[in-house]
Formats: structure tokens, sequence, C-alpha cells
């Protein structure tokens, strides 16, 4: 009995070693190996392809205006998407007394304008319904988006028509044709952003394709801007049996359980624990597209972000950088873009909010704050166009034609404690990292020579403005000093440099201690 007890204890001794040793080789040996004359083609630039805003009249505040073009500056988005381009307060579309259409773009003309001056492309969302045009008075948001079908589909295709026709006497044909026209958005959310069925989103669809495609038939229209990924091989299927064009396909995911559309900001979320979540749908919205009748066609997520709700504070916590920076690396080349919903909290679907953070969608806040997110795009920015042949799935290595290398790596660790907790009871408490053990980073064939190692990060109170906010105390204003001193502290600069002299064997070797959600960035600049 003796010798069986010691047996067992002696099996459990070695299970508990290899249990412990495997812990430990998980957080302690990571490595992450590459050689510069290695590379596996152009870097995948689609995370800055586009990014998302609320809607079009934010955009002609001069606060917004200044915030993406320092947005544009650091982080290079190349189209930006937006609602409510046709609602009444762009002041597009009435009938006069005998109803005759009454077509007015000086707003669009002024927000266009404006983007093009800073090499912003629009990705046009067609929508929403002019009340001059509704069939119903349905509305959503606080600024009130009508969301009922046109009362003239006829009207409606004259409308995109006109409109289409506008942009290419304003920006000529070849710019126009450079742009993606969508019809409408999440027209599968009922009730919600649209109170018609299936069939009669598929014809405005197609009446919106028919006033474009008039106009020039090379002009990109898609849908169907579907709310989780939905209507996919419907929307192929519809086009495909009746002949009508469809150049892209469109749809939205977000990472958190249960729920639905939360239009005022009120719904509690619970980040997904499901290690595929965002990546999982967008993947097999590809696969969709490559078992269709057009297996083709180009796949835009045009919203994307961790939680679908503009009250969820995981949008304004640290957690966010490496989120953003994991889920994207996860969808490799599944998308043409990942459009990341929105880059301000200059935002008012629930309203203006009352607090300079209120977890709000924003990679920048009201006030212009950049927010660990930010920082994540503004990183991936500074990467080279060469990308080196890495086997680390939480990494990307790049290389410039200056001979430059730059490192981009993280730890994404989805420290939620599960569904009996909500995000909006979770993230607005300070949230400690832990160590998460070292990373030792090689890099083989570089050229001889003195490089200049520069160290970027971000993760908790580092780059962390919503520590400092609560530091604070949670004031629900802030004075200029405030917002001055917080935007001073967290401007993404330079935390350390190091001069490394490469010699003949071509190696640079480190090691680097992490923390759970720490993102950092190596740039071995050639000197």
């Amino acid at each position: 009995m003796l010798k069986t007890n010691l047996i067992l204890l002696y099996i459990l001794v070695c299970l508990t070693n290899i249990q412990l040793f495997g812990q430990n080789a998980s957080a302690q040996n990571r490595t992450i190996k590459v050689d510069y004359n290695k590379t596996s083609g152009a870097l995948n630039t689609m995370f800055k392809e586009c990014i998302g805003a609320g809607r079009a009249n934010e955009g002609l505040r001069a606060d917004w205006q200044q915030q993406l073009a320092m947005t544009k500056k650091e982080c290079d988005f190349k189209y930006i998407r937006m609602h409510g381009l046709l609602s009444d307060d762009m002041a597009v579309y009435r009938e006069d007394s005998k109803g005759n259409p009454k077509y007015n773009y000086q707003y669009i003309d002024a927000l266009y304008d404006f983007l093009l001056s800073i090499k912003v492309k629009p990705f046009v969302e067609l929508g929403f319904m002019p009340n001059a045009l509704a069939s119903g008075s349905q509305t959503i948001f606080w600024w009130k988006g009508n969301v009922t079908p046109p009362k003239d589909y006829k009207k409606w295709e004259d409308l995109i028509r006109n409109l289409t026709q506008h942009f290419t006497e304003r920006y000529g044909v070849e710019e126009v044709k450079t742009w993606y026209f969508e019809v409408w958005n999440e027209p599968n959310l009922t009730p919600g952003f649209w109170t018609g069925t299936q069939a009669e989103y598929f014809k405005l669809y197609e009446y919106a394709v028919r006033g474009i495609k008039s106009v020039n038939p090379a002009y990109k229209v898609g849908g169907p801007a579907s709310a989780g990924a939905a209507w996919v091989s419907e929307t192929i299927d519809f086009c495909a049996k009746n002949n009508v064009p469809l150049d892209f396909i469109s749809t939205h995911t977000y990472g958190v359980k249960q729920g639905f559309l939360d239009e005022f900001g009120t719904t509690g979320t619970v980040l997904n624990k499901d290690e595929s979540s965002v990546s999982g749908d967008v993947i097999n919205s590809r696969k969709q597209i490559s078992n269709s009748a057009k297996p083709n066609l180009e796949l835009h997520y045009t919203e994307w972000s961790s939680s679908y709700t503009p009250a969820d504070p995981v949008h304004d916590s640290y957690h966010s950088a490496a989120y953003i920076l994991q889920k994207l690396k996860q969808v490799g080349n599944a998308a043409n873009s990942m459009s990341y919903w929105v880059f301000t909290d200059i935002f008012e679907e629930p309203g203006p909010r009352f607090t300079p953070f209120h977890g709000g969608f924003g990679l920048l806040n009201t006030q212009g704050i950049k927010k660990p997110a930010y920082f994540s795009y503004a990183f991936l920015n500074k990467l080279g166009e060469t990308e080196l042949q890495n086997k680390d799935s939480s990494s990307w290595i790049t290389k410039n034609a200056k001979g430059d290398v730059q490192l981009l790596f993280w730890d994404f660790t989805n420290t939620h404690p599960g569904d009996s907790v909500n995000n909006q009871s979770y993230y607005i408490k300070d949230l400690p990292s832990q160590p998460k053990g070292s990373v030792k980073i090689e890099i083989d064939g570089l050229q001889k020579g003195n490089y200049t190692l520069e160290i970027y990060k971000v993760g908790y109170k580092v780059n962390d403005a919503y520590a400092d906010y609560l530091a604070l105390g949670k004031p629900s204003q802030l004075n200029r000093e405030q917002v001055q001193k917080i935007k001073e502290k967290n401007n993404g600069a330079l935390i350390a440099t190091e001069k490394v002299t490469i010699n003949t064997k071509g190696t640079y070797s480190t090691t680097y201690k992490m923390n759970e959600n720490d993102v950092v960035l190596f740039n071995l600049v050639k000197q």
C-alpha cells in the first residue's frame, strides 16, 4: 500500500512538473526569429484601407476635421465610411408642391472637398432615406435617420443617378472610379436600420446600382453592409440570378457576446472569449464568396470593433490595443479592408455624450486625446513595405528600402472574467497587467554596421489615457490644462533608444520582458 501511494505521489509530482513546465514554456519561451533576406512579399495593408466615422453631418465640424487630419497623417487611412449622407441634416433632397425632386449637394461638397484635400477617399454609404422620399416615419438614433424604404423606387434611382453624376462632374471619372458605393447599412436589423424585408432591400440595391452604373459602368457598387456577417450568400445569389451588378461584398462583425443593436448605449456586453471571434466571421465570409457564383468578389468589413455599443469601456481600455492587432493578424488575407468603427468619439448616435471618456467607439476621445487603440494603427503605419517570413502569431516584422527593420509584437490576454460580469462594470476599473515572461528576438542576415533601436510601447499606464482619467477621479469634464497634460503624456513618443552594432555575423538578438496586453514596436534604423 505504501509502495502504491509512493508511486501515485511520484506520478502526481511528475504531472505537476509537466504542467508547471508547460505554463513556463508558454510564458517564458516565446521566440521571434526571422531572417532579413527571407521575405513573404509586400505587407498587406488592409488594416488601413478604411476607417469609420459616425455620420456625415459631424464631418462638417472643425474639431472632427482637425482630428481626421491628424489621424490621416499618423495612421494613413485611405478611405472613410459614415452614415447619414442622404439624411435631412445634409439637406440633399426635397420635393416641390407638385412632387418634383429638388437636389442640393452643398453640404456633401464641403465634406468631400475636405476629405480629398487630406487625401482620404469616401467609401460612400448610400443612406438613410430623405424624409421627403421616405415611405414611413420610423427613424434611428438621436439624429433621426429615416430607415424606411422609398415611397417611389424610381425617384430613389433618380436621386442616386443625379448624385453620382454630380460626383463625376465635380471630381472627375478617374477619381470616382476609385470610390466604393455601398447601399444602405445593416438592413438585416429589423427593427433597427430597415423597416422593409430582405426582398425590399434587394430592390433598393438594384435601383441604386442602376442609377450608379448608368453614369459609369466602371463605378464600384456593393452591399449588403449587413450586421453579423449575414446575407452574404443571399446577396450574391440574388445578383447572380437577376443579372444585377455586384462589385464587392460588405458586412460587419463585433467581438462581444449577447445583445443586439444598442442604439442608445444602454446594453450590457461581454467580450467574447472565443479566440476566433471577429476573425472567424471574416474567414467564413471569404469562404462563402469563394464557393459562390462570384468567387472573386472583394470583401470589405466596413465595420468592426471589440464591441458594437458606444458605451463600452473596453474601447477606452489599454486591452483594446493588443485586441485590435490580434484580430487583424488572425484575419490575414481574408478581407480587402477591415474598417474599424470609428476614428473619433465625436459621434452622436445616442446623442452628444456628457463625459470625456464614456466607452465611445473612437480611437480618439471627443477632445482628441489618443486612446490606446489609436496606437495600434499608428504603430502599424510605421511598418515597412516588405514583410519578413515569421512564424510568431502575434507579431509583424518588416523592412523598408533604407535597410531598417520594424518589429511590432504584442501579447493579447483576454482577462475578462466571463459571462457573469459585463464589460461596463469590468473595464471601468484599474486593471494592472500581470507579467507574461520574456520574448526572445533574433534577426539574422543584417548588414554589418551601426543601428539605432527605437522602442515604442502601449500598455498599462503607458500611452494609457484612460488610466490618467481614472487617476483624476473620472471628472465629468476636463479643463484645458488636464486635456493638455493627458495629451502630452500619451503622445506615442519613443520610450527608449539604444545604439546597436551588428558584426559580420549579421545577427541582432535580445530578450524583452512582456506584460499582459503590451504592444511594443522596435524600429532598427540603419545609420
